[in-house]
């Protein structure tokens, strides 16, 4: 009932920059978290960061100082500017939204099909 449309992934030189988006769209009340995620290949699912809907922001110790996370409450976006990229920033990114649906107010937890972000040394 919500879905989350990533993109903004590709190929970038180490040291170049990035702006990943999501969109949200469906049976959306509101908004709460948003966050994203990646996925390097043979690893885990780690987070890179997470916003609230007024603004607060987490961040991985990796992406610190190089990575800002910003949303757009009014158009359910959120965005993943990234600099200084490194090869080890290479995996599939995703996005993900927490809130509430229209209609009885049911808790939702949604996720993007991913986007690839490759980064040659």
């Amino acid at each position: 009932q919500v879905q989350l449309v990533e993109s903004g992934g590709g190929l970038v030189q180490a040291g170049g920059s990035l702006r990943l988006s999501c969109v949200a769209s469906g049976s959306i009340f509101s908004i709460d978290d948003m966050g994203w995620y990646r996925q390097a290949p043979g690893k885990q699912r780690e987070l890179v960061a997470t916003i609230t809907r007024h603004g607060s922001t987490n961040y991985a110790d990796s992406v610190k100082g190089r990575f800002t996370i910003f949303r757009d409450n009014v158009k359910n976006t959120v965005y993943l500017q990234m600099n200084s990229l490194k090869p080890e920033d290479t995996a599939v990114y995703y996005c993900n939204a927490e809130g509430l649906l229209l209609g009885l107010g049911e808790d939702f937890g949604s996720w993007g099909q991913g986007t690839q972000v490759t980064v040659s040394s």
